[in-house]
């Protein structure tokens, strides 16, 4: 054991070794380093003692743990007009915490398991009162990594009650190759209300050389007031789609989608067009009576997100973006 401390690779096995709460795919390149430095290990120690290097198969019998998580916030506007906590419940790997911030209060739901993958199931729900302005994003960004078998399945319900405004901000979602995600993001707006809705895609960390060669997504948006359907967005990319050229994603890695439901939507539409001049960045803006939307996509994901950041400013009229942001 004494070689195997000193190597450095002692406490990296006992991890491996233990039972594991996360899906195998999320460490299979940690466990892969972790072996080849084993069997160096091994071998090296075998020679300075002159006995022959012994390899002993280990194989993994008992399924692997999946991912379970649960988030539920509720704000709402007491007799003294102050903005309240109403409700909060947190179950398993799903969190949510609230900052201390001035002005607009903000909601973070965070992931605690480090990521999705298949069979994962992730839900987050926020219940906004009448007449409460509040902001939620994510603690960072979101990755489905490669899923061996089923699908990672993600709920976001969110509801705005009458005369109040949600800003849904959340990072970016990186898809890793192989990954199976399923997400359903749901926006339920009360007489008066708006909100502004992001969602932004990444496929793969092109500072890393990674590509993807197979995918599996499906994932539908919708905001509705009252019950009747103001904007619904089904997104479906699988292997085909990654391989289609420019009748497809056109070897773009990175797209955006910015839905902004308010009364001067459109009246934003002309100085929002003058805005989309990132370099890298392909984009888009259109408006009708009520609502503004834009789509953007480029070859990376950090010229993207330049140019969501200037457009935010502009339509939040500069308020600044959430703090766990980072720019």
């Amino acid at each position: 054991m004494a070689f195997l401390r000193s190597a450095g690779i002692l406490g990296e096995l006992r991890d491996l070794a233990a039972p594991a709460r996360v899906a195998p795919d999320r460490v299979q390149g940690k466990a892969d380093n972790g072996l080849r430095r084993w069997r160096g290990a091994v071998k090296a120690g075998a020679k300075r003692r002159g006995r022959p290097a012994t390899m002993y198969a280990v194989t993994q019998t008992e399924p692997m743990q999946r991912s379970r998580g649960e988030a539920r916030v509720a704000l709402s506007r007491a007799g003294d007009g102050a903005v309240r906590l109403a409700g909060l419940r947190q179950a398993g790997s799903a969190k949510v915490i609230l900052p201390r911030v001035a002005g607009v209060p903000e909601l973070v739901f965070l992931n605690t398991s480090g990521g999705l993958t298949g069979g994962d199931h992730l839900s987050y729900t926020a219940e906004i009162g009448a007449g409460v302005q509040a902001v939620a994003t994510t603690q960072t960004a979101e990755r489905a990594y490669r899923a061996s078998s089923g699908t990672a399945r993600v709920r976001v319900d969110l509801t705005v009650g009458a005369g109040g405004f949600l800003d849904w901000l959340p990072q970016e979602t990186i898809l890793f190759d192989g990954a199976a995600l399923d997400r359903r993001t749901h926006l339920r707006l009360g007489a008066g209300a708006g909100c502004l809705m992001l969602e932004t895609i990444v496929l793969g960390r092109q500072a890393m050389g990674e590509s993807l060669r197979r995918l599996s997504l499906r994932d539908w948006r919708q905001i509705e007031r009252e019950g009747a359907p103001l904007w619904v967005e089904p997104l479906v990319l699988n292997d085909r789609a990654l391989m289609t050229g420019s009748a497809g994603l056109g070897g773009m890695r990175a797209f955006a989608t910015l839905c902004l439901i308010a009364p001067e939507a459109a009246d934003l539409l002309a100085p929002l067009r003058r805005l989309l001049d990132e370099p890298g960045v392909e984009a888009g803006a259109s408006a009708l009576p009520g609502r503004l939307m834009l789509r953007a996509h480029a070859a990376d994901g950090w010229p993207l997100r330049r140019q969501i950041a200037r457009c935010l400013g502009l339509i939040r009229r500069g308020r600044p973006l959430p703090r766990v942001w980072q720019l």
